[in-house]
C-alpha cells in the first residue's frame, strides 16, 4: 500500500471534480503530484538532456533535431533524462459497479487517474496506450507517442460510461494477448475478482516481461460502511438486492472485505507488482506523489 503522505497542501477530490476538464483536473494532479520530487530514472520527469536517438515513424516530431537533419540529411530525436522509451498500458475497468461512490464515484476517480497517468506519459515522451472493458473490450487507443494522444485519450475516457458487470478474469486474458512487447501495464479497477483467478489472469503479463501496477479504486463506504439499520442493498452490476443488518455490516462484512483486498494485494506481491489502494475520499494528487516516491527510492 502507498506510503501515508501529509495532506495539508493537496486537493481533496471533491476539489478536483469542481475543476471540470479532465486535462486541467490531470495537469493539477500531476503538478501537485510531482513538487519536490527528484529526476528518477524510473519515471523520468527531468527534462534534462542526455543523446540522440534515430527517428521512428509515429515519434513526435516536436523532438527531431532539425539542424541535425538539416547537416545529414538524417532524422534524429533528441533524447531526455528518464525518456527510456516505455510503453504505458492502461486498462481501465468500465464496469456498473465502478458507478459507486461518494465525495466522487470510483468512476470519476479511475477517470482522473488515467488523465494524470497520461498527461504524466506525455511529459516523458513515451508511448501510452488505454483499454477500457467491463465483460469485454469496450474500446481502445493504441500505443503512440503523438501529440495528439493525450487529446484522444482525454476523450476516450470522457465519452466512455461504466455499464453492466465485470468479467475482469476473462477480460485480462483477452487484453494480455493484444500487448505486444516489454513495457509498462497498470491496471485501475475496484478488482471484484477472486484473487487466485486474478493471479491467472496477470500471469501472462508478469510472464512476457511486462511491469504491472496496479490501482484498486475504493469507496469508503465499501471498505467502513456506516448503515445504522437494517437496509436493502442493490448490487449496481446484477440489481439484485439483499436486506442486511448493521451488525452484518461492521462485524463480518468489513472482515470478509478485508481478507479480499489483503487477498489481492498477497497476489499482486506474488506477481512482483506494485499495489496501490486509492479512495474516493483521499488527494489524489498525495497518493500519486507517495506512490512516485516510492519508485524513486526503489533500487533498479
Amino acid at each position: 500500500m502507498a506510503e501515508r503522505v501529509a495532506t495539508d497542501s493537496y486537493l481533496q477530490p471533491a476539489v478536483l471534480a469542481r475543476l471540470g476538464s479532465l486535462e486541467l483536473i490531470a495537469r493539477t494532479v500531476v503538478d501537485g503530484a510531482l513538487v519536490g520530487m527528484h529526476r528518477s530514472p524510473k519515471f523520468g520527469f527531468s527534462q534534462e538532456f542526455a543523446e540522440y536517438r534515430a527517428y521512428n515513424e509515429g515519434d513526435d516530431l516536436r523532438f527531431v533535431d532539425w539542424n541535425v537533419y538539416a547537416r545529414t540529411d538524417r532524422a534524429y530525436i533528441k533524447r531526455f533524462h528518464g525518456d527510456t522509451n516505455t510503453k504505458v498500458t492502461v486498462l481501465l475497468d468500465a464496469s456498473a459497479s465502478m458507478n459507486f461512490g461518494n465525495p466522487i464515484t470510483k468512476w470519476n476517480l479511475a477517470q482522473y487517474l488515467c488523465a494524470s497517468l497520461a498527461y504524466l506519459v506525455k511529459k516523458q515522451h513515451d508511448a501510452f496506450a488505454l483499454s477500457v472493458f467491463n465483460t469485454e473490450l469496450v474500446s481502445e487507443i493504441p500505443p503512440s507517442t503523438s501529440p495528439d494522444t493525450l487529446q484522444r485519450v482525454l476523450a476516450h475516457l470522457h465519452a466512455a460510461t461504466p455499464r453492466e458487470g465485470t468479467d475482469l478474469v476473462a477480460s485480462l486474458k483477452a487484453l494480455s494477448q493484444r500487448i505486444n512487447g516489454r513495457g509498462l501495464v497498470v491496471l485501475v479497477s475496484d478488482l471484484y475478482a477472486d484473487s487466485e483467478e486474478l493471479i491467472q489472469a496477470l500471469q501472462p503479463l508478469s510472464h512476457t516481461g511486462q511491469e504491472l501496477i496496479v490501482f484498486h479504486t475504493l469507496d469508503r463506504e465499501e471498505v467502513e460502511p456506516n448503515q445504522a439499520r437494517i437496509s436493502a442493498l442493490k448490487d449496481l452490476e446484477s440489481n439484485e438486492k439483499v436486506v442486511v443488518a448493521p451488525e452484518f455490516l461492521t462485524g463480518a462484512y468489513r472482515t470478509k472485505f478485508n481478507e479480499h483486498c489483503e487477498a489481492i494485494e498477497s497476489t499482486c506481491r506474488r506477481l512482483g507488482a506494485d499495489y496501490i489502494r486509492v479512495m474516493t475520499d483521499e488527494p489524489l494528487d498525495a497518493v500519486l506523489h507517495a506512490y512516485l516516491r516510492r519508485r524513486e527510492t526503489q533500487p533498479s
